[in-house]
């Protein structure tokens, strides 16, 4: 019995022994594992160094089309229309008949005045025949002074009288002349507002428009925080070149064609409109085809002005953060850090960056979505389409490929 216990223990301290060797020996081997396992590499980014440039300054404003002279056509008398002449919605000439009002009364009123002209001049010839007659019988003192005195008062009321018959003929003619209204000048005609037989009060009613076409106004109405924001960047130099009055304009129609004629901006309104807080500024383009239209609206780009010191980053660097567009920069010991940015206008296929970035820093381009910010990565030259030249890749060692040219990119939501 003693013996079996004994021979038990023993195999139990084998036992035991065999585990520990065992125990230790894969210690052994995972630490070998351990060490032979390389270190994980460090995320590869393409990234693109900041540069500032001079860039042109073309900002975009929506605006109207109009008429350069929109006239009204109104009757100068009162009387019924007898007959239209004109066809509407086509070109009428300068002197082209445009209505007839009826003519009958107005030629009773002209030959009314020249009655009452003969009659006053027949009066002249009376009052001075008397005034003939009784100065020759002053002398003789075979009248009073006071019938001298009432001959000379009838001579002159006489002549009175003859210059007020003849201003009511002048105003009989211009009458007479004014029942036939015809277009004061070149232009497309509206359609008409009032047709034959219809009653038209002299200087109210609206007969039809004629619209000057060629030239073309464009009103464009700029906001109140964009005005004080350009004066502001004309004061600080960060944009230069052509004054106000020097600058050009370019329209892109609702269709995304372009106007193939350049116009001049030839009035800047003196104050803003109190009910939408804006500035009227007026365009004038030639319109020889009439491609423009009154009422259309178009968008007008403003040629003439630079922006100095602008950073340009491409689209795809840019995106969308809690508190509006970020990007992310490589900083020292090439750490990754997420900065807001202030991401103003569209150029090209790239953000026009105003505030958040320096010249000189490096964006990420590619490879966003393997960082976290203030991780470490390995930064290599950016090689897709890069910007014209408000980036730049940093130069690899030996021969580095040249940007390519910009591909066009789709345009911003108005109001992001």
């Amino acid at each position: 019995m003693t013996t079996e216990i004994y021979f038990i223990g023993r195999v139990t301290r084998a036992a035991a022994v065999l585990l520990v060797s065992a125990a230790m020996a894969g210690l052994v081997g995972c630490k070998q594992e351990a060490a032979s396992t390389p270190a994980r590499p460090l995320p590869e980014v393409e990234v693109l160094t900041v540069t500032a440039q001079t860039v042109p300054d073309e900002p975009e404003l929506i605006g109207q089309a109009e008429s350069s002279r929109p006239v009204e056509i109104r009757s100068q008398v009162t009387g019924i229309i007898k007959e239209r002449y004109f066809t509407e919605g086509r070109d009428v000439k300068r002197g082209d008949r445009l209505y007839q009002i009826d003519p009958v009364p107005f030629q009773a009123a002209v030959a009314s005045a020249k009655g009452k002209v003969a009659q006053a001049a027949a009066r002249v010839v009376q009052a001075r025949q008397n005034l003939a007659r009784v100065k020759p019988l002053l002398e003789e003192q075979a009248v009073s002074q006071k019938d001298v005195d009432d001959a000379v008062a009838e001579d002159l009321s006489s002549k009175a009288s003859l210059e007020s018959a003849k201003a009511e003929l002048i105003k009989a003619e211009f009458d007479m002349s004014n029942t036939l209204i015809t277009a004061p000048i070149d232009g497309l005609i509206e359609r008409t507002k009032v047709y034959e037989g219809r009653l038209v009060s002299a200087q109210t009613d609206l007969l039809t428009v004629i619209h000057q076409m060629d030239p073309m106004y464009v009103i464009v109405s700029a906001p109140e925080n964009f005005l004080l924001k350009r004066r502001r960047e004309r004061a600080s130099k960060r944009v230069q070149g052509a004054e106000v009055y020097d600058l050009r304009g370019v329209i892109t129609f609702t269709d995304g064609s372009t106007y193939p004629y350049e116009g001049d901006l030839d009035l800047l309104d003196v104050g803003l409109r109190t009910t939408t807080g804006t500035m009227d500024v007026r365009v004038v383009f030639p319109n020889p085809d009439r491609a423009l239209l009154p009422g259309q609206f178009v968008t007008v780009r403003f040629l003439g002005a630079v922006r100095t010191g602008a950073i340009l980053v491409p689209q795809r660097a840019v995106q969308q953060g809690a508190k509006g567009p970020v990007v992310y920069v490589v900083g020292e010991g090439d750490k990754v850090e997420v900065r807001d940015i202030l991401a103003a206008a569209w150029h090209g296929n790239q953000w026009l960056v105003e505030e958040g970035l320096k010249a000189g820093e490096r964006i990420v381009v590619e490879g966003m979505y393997r960082v976290a910010p203030g991780a470490p990565v390995k930064p290599v030259p950016y090689q897709g389409p890069a910007a014209s030249s408000g980036t730049q890749a940093p130069q690899a060692k030996g021969d580095a490929k040249p940007a390519a040219k910009p591909e066009p990119g789709p345009k911003p939501e108005a109001g992001k």
